[in-house]
């Protein structure tokens, strides 16, 4: 990453006046972590201004946010059902935080948190446990029915290989993320080096809407997990 953003603007500032954020939580090479609390303190800024400006005619941030919030709870609906709406929020976090992480990349002087691949490891195993847990909460003991297939006596193998398709989730998901993300931003680098103008702008707009389909593809395998998760078992 040294080579994508010679200047880290984040990591210089907080050096510049004499914090060492590796030094402190005591993890070498982890500008990932600063990076994705640059990413949550501006959702957390523009959320209390979003809040405290909320109108019956929206302004263009509101406008912004129902849009984006609204089309994804019109999504998650029509795909789960009303059953939806209540794990929408912890699907809409992911998709609203994983956007502008992929995003931060592109910007000169900062770094992708999801370039990372420890950051896209806690998102995987944390909605590996999510859908889990609702599923468990749903259903109970009869959730192992998931894992059992149509037939009774195929249950032995059917389990075995749908522990094994679980459990390759979080990694799935992990690897797609980073290997899209941290890919993308080795390519500009290479474009810059090749073509610095000419061969850069476009490809900033392409790798634009390749890191928000990359946020919605996440988004969008979460909502097929915990929609399995919520469906009964057949």
């Amino acid at each position: 990453m040294a080579l994508a953003h010679p200047v880290l603007l984040v990591n210089d500032g907080l050096k510049a006046i004499g914090i060492d954020f590796a030094h402190i939580i005591g993890v070498p090479n982890a500008l990932h972590v600063v990076y994705a609390w640059v990413v949550m303190l501006l959702l957390i800024v523009l959320s209390i201004i979003v809040r405290g400006r909320l109108k019956l005619v929206p302004g263009t941030l509101q406008n912004i946010f129902e849009t984006i919030i609204g089309g994804l709870e019109d999504f998650v609906v029509a795909n789960i059902g009303e059953d939806g709406r209540a794990v929408f929020p912890v699907l809409c976090v992911i998709f609203v935080f994983i956007w502008p992480c992929n995003l931060f990349g592109l910007i000169p002087g900062m770094d992708a948190p999801t370039a990372n691949v420890n950051t896209n490891s806690a998102m995987a195993i944390f909605l590996f446990m999510y859908y889990n847990y609702i599923g468990i909460k749903r259903w109970g003991f009869k959730y192992v029915k998931h894992f059992m297939g149509p037939m009774a006596v195929l249950a032995p193998l059917m389990i075995l290989l749908e522990l094994i398709s679980h459990f390759a989730r979080p990694l799935s998901l992990t690897l797609r993320l980073f290997g899209n993300i941290k890919g993308e931003e080795i390519v500009l680098v290479l474009m810059f080096t090749l073509a610095p103008i000419l061969g850069t702008l476009p490809m900033y707009f392409l790798f634009m809407l390749a890191k928000t389909i990359q946020a919605f593809i996440f988004f969008m395998l979460g909502m097929i997990y915990l929609k399995g998760a919520l469906e009964h078992a057949h």
